[in-house]
């Protein structure tokens, strides 16, 4: 899954040692807005997943610019939300039945409760 990423970042520092590459944060800021409404407009399946991969391929190019390793901060994120699921899962046997709306609700409401508790854990 990495690869991909890693594969941008290698296109987008070639295309950066010859010149070609963003001037301004703006710039790279405004290039993100852009592929998001090109995604959000995409009429087809065909044309979301290129709309997609134009939009990662810029969160990549970003990251870049920003100093964040792309890799290192999406295997973060990933483990962020597999802690905060966790204690989501805790409570599944209290949760509302599949289909019922109070369930999304409650897991919500759980979800927060997880987000608030890492940041005290942080403030310890």
């Amino acid at each position: 899954m990495t690869e991909p990423l890693v594969e941008a970042l290698r296109l987008q520092r070639a295309a950066a040692a010859e010149g070609f590459d963003w001037t301004d944060q703006a710039g790279l800021w405004d290039k993100l807005a852009e592929e998001i409404v090109e995604l959000q407009q995409a009429p087809d399946a065909a044309n979301r997943a290129e709309e997609l991969g134009d939009l990662l391929f810029m969160v990549v190019n970003l990251s870049r610019h920003l100093g964040v390793d792309a890799v290192a901060a999406l295997a973060a994120a990933n483990a962020k939300f597999s802690r905060r699921y966790g204690y989501v899962r805790q409570h599944l046997p209290e949760l509302p039945l599949l289909g019922d709306p109070r369930r999304l609700e409650r897991m919500e409401q759980l979800w927060q409760e997880a987000k608030k508790l890492e940041r005290l854990e942080k403030n310890d």
